[in-house]
């Protein structure tokens, strides 16, 4: 029986099929659902992780300009973050099902690790893209560290073939 279910949420056409998943548990269990978007640089949509420094590439350009359209763009993916996160909520809200929302700062796996255990969460639903080889190798696999590092049960949503 599961009462706390951490949701781990990021930006990919992914996230609905996590969710869903999680509801569906968090429905049939009363189980609480905590949606947790992680803010990393290594989100596939997300920022670089620090400011270009144009000027090296060319001294004419006015840096200034350039850190604080690179801000703009954080400030713009946080905001986009929290949408996502009240999005979810919402649903989870009108299914009658308890939620939290959080949204942190750090390397997704570890962090939705850190988090379910501070939050005592019972399972953690993730999702999972597919990689291998190479791309996993060089992108890592935050299901797969996950799977390999949390204090509780986790369940892994595969992505769907769209060829079957």
């Amino acid at each position: 029986m599961f009462k706390k279910i951490l949701v781990a949420l990021d930006m990919s056409p992914m996230a609905d099929d996590v969710f869903e998943k999680a509801l569906s548990i968090g429905k049939s269990n009363e189980a609480e659902l905590l949606l947790l978007h992680v803010i990393s640089s290594e989100e596939d949509n997300s920022p670089l992780a620090i400011p270009p420094n144009i000027y090296d590439l060319y001294p004419a350009a006015n840096n200034e300009l350039t850190i604080k359209s690179w801000q703009e763009e954080w400030e713009n993916y946080i905001k986009q973050g929290n949408e996502l996160l009240e999005k979810y909520s919402q649903k989870a809200l009108n299914s009658e099902v308890k939620v939290e929302n959080l949204q942190v700062q750090g390397n997704a796996g570890r962090t939705i690790c850190k988090i379910a255990k501070e939050k005592q969460a019972d399972l953690i639903v993730i999702g999972r893209r597919g990689r291998t080889g190479i791309g996993e190798m060089l992108l890592g696999s935050v299901s797969n560290y996950v799977l390999h590092n949390a204090y509780c049960s986790v369940l892994i949503v595969q992505k769907k073939d769209s060829t079957k």
